[in-house]
């Protein structure tokens, strides 16, 4: 039997069938995507920045075997200890940070958020779990992690980077009944076949890391009840009793207008279509239209002055402009090319090309508003800009959102690459650069990092972020064929 980590115990607690999966079916597990590996590099970085705090501490291998032995004997010098190994039980656990306190130890965990969480609380119960029963006497536990008010000025001063929070009384709580929940995760890997809580719907703590449909645990058709709109409870009762499709709903379960509308182009195979809300959004459109989308990426410790931890750093744009009703679309695009600093430069691009009369139409505001009055505030000479563009924002989502247009190939998602292809047939399939994660990380590499064909790069961002306005522009077209 493999050693139960407190990655897979955590794991567990959210999905045992998904533990199930990686204990018996490991090649059935996705690899992680070139967002989530940069993430993972993000999360060591903060690691080592956390080890600045403690300049006495000793590193210890990462080998298992290795691990344990060198823990063992670094125990005695009573010096804070990186990643200290310890087996109990056939359950086997690392403490980012152990710290001697007199005959104690307290224990340090960093995580590279900006708050606790519930998911941190069953972490560190764990570890102590493991480590009490190696005999350690543990004091009291902590969760180091980053100052989301912490606002970089030149050289960072890692002591106001950080926040430790002591959470000792509610791993005292959380840590009650671990042996009996230990042996039940044994005892779902040990089955012949998966169990089926594949749906986190008995997890001990609200915000896990684990989808089940992402990960591919649960088998389910086309246009299952999780596609239901803002379902959530009601999803995970529908299938605990039977019900997998929207269209084998019941007629008695009270749904909302929008699940209705679901169900029905479900059961008719029908594209809803209504005219009124779409008329409503097109009269808000003001010419000349200006088609906007940024592109931007974030580190967890912020890379220049005036940035907190995961501050979105604009890099790219694309723009495209329809002057009057009926004309073309002229394109303009921005891409950073350097390693400094792109924000300013960003900013006084945008300024040249968005015109100071006419609609800005985004998708999904949310994004671009709040990252214009970051720059609005980082940038003072330009605040009165950003005000002025910002009343014109016009977002066009809304009429997917309200279901003014719902067709069954959306999937209940009202996101941009859902509609269209929904609407318009096109999609971002077979692009070298497919989602605004993979961007990211693209353009992080090729101007801060190790990137061998920047070129191609490049173009595969510029290919990419021209799509994303340029599907903007067909799908006011499309809403206008409907009308």
């Amino acid at each position: 039997m493999r050693s139960l980590t407190k990655s897979n115990y955590l794991v567990g607690l959210e999905c045992p069938r998904y533990l199930w999966v990686v204990f018996n079916q490991p090649e059935k597990i996705r690899k992680a995507t070139i967002a989530e590996e940069f993430k993972f590099k993000e999360g060591d970085k903060v690691g080592q920045m956390a080890k600045k705090l403690f300049p006495e501490g000793i590193d210890l291998p990462t080998d298992y075997k290795e691990n344990i032995r060198k823990t063992k004997e670094a125990l005695k010098k009573k010096k804070p200890l990186f990643e200290a190994g310890f087996e109990f039980n056939n359950c086997f656990s690392r403490a980012d940070i152990l710290v001697p306190v007199g005959d104690e130890w307290d224990i340090i965990e960093v995580k590279s958020g900006t708050k606790v969480k519930d998911i941190n609380i069953h972490d560190v119960s764990f570890q102590k779990y493991v480590y009490e029963g190696n005999g350690l006497k543990i004091r009291k536990c902590f969760l180091l992690h980053l100052n989301k008010d912490f606002v970089r000025k030149g050289e960072i001063d890692v002591k106001e980077l950080f926040e430790k929070e002591d959470i000792t009384a509610d791993v005292e709580k959380a840590i009650k009944g671990i042996n009996k929940r230990i042996k039940e995760l044994f005892g779902f890997v040990s089955l012949k076949t998966p169990p089926k809580a594949g749906l986190s719907l008995v997890k001990l703590f609200k915000d896990g890391h684990h989808d089940c449909f992402i990960e591919g645990c649960v088998d389910l058709p086309e246009n299952h009840v999780f596609c239901l709109y803002r379902g959530n409870k009601l999803a995970c009762e529908l299938y605990e009793n039977g019900v997998e499709k929207i269209k084998d709903i019941p007629e008695d379960i009270k749904l909302n207008v929008k699940q209705k509308i679901q169900r029905d182009c479900e059961i008719n195979g029908k594209i809803y279509v209504d005219k009124k809300g779409i008329k409503e959004f097109m009269k808000k459109l003001e010419y000349p239209l200006y088609y906007l989308d940024f592109e931007t990426f974030s580190t967890a410790v912020p890379m220049f002055d005036g940035l907190k931890p995961y501050s979105q750093v604009c890099f790219q744009f694309s723009l495209h402009v329809v002057r009057k009703e009926g004309e073309n679309p002229e394109h303009y695009e921005f891409l950073y090319n350097g390693n400094g600093d792109p924000r300013e430069e960003f900013i006084l691009a945008l300024k040249k090309v968005l015109g100071d009369k006419g609609s800005v139409v985004v998708y999904n505001q949310s994004f671009e508003i709040n990252r214009l009055k970051e720059l609005g505030e980082q940038f003072p000479e330009h605040k009165d800009w950003v005000e002025s563009v910002l009343k014109r924002i016009i977002d066009l989502l809304i009429p997917f959102r309200e279901f003014s247009y719902y067709n069954p190939k959306q999937h209940g998602s009202a996101s941009i690459k859902k509609v269209l292809p929904a609407l318009c047939g096109k999609s971002y399939e077979g692009m070298e650069i497919d989602n605004g994660g993979t961007a990211s990380v693209g353009f992080y590499n090729m101007a801060y990092g190790d990137c061998k064909d920047k070129e191609k790069v490049r173009k595969s961002l510029l290919k990419y972020c021209e799509l994303d306005t340029l599907a903007e522009v067909m799908i006011v077209e499309k809403l206008k064929e409907l009308l």
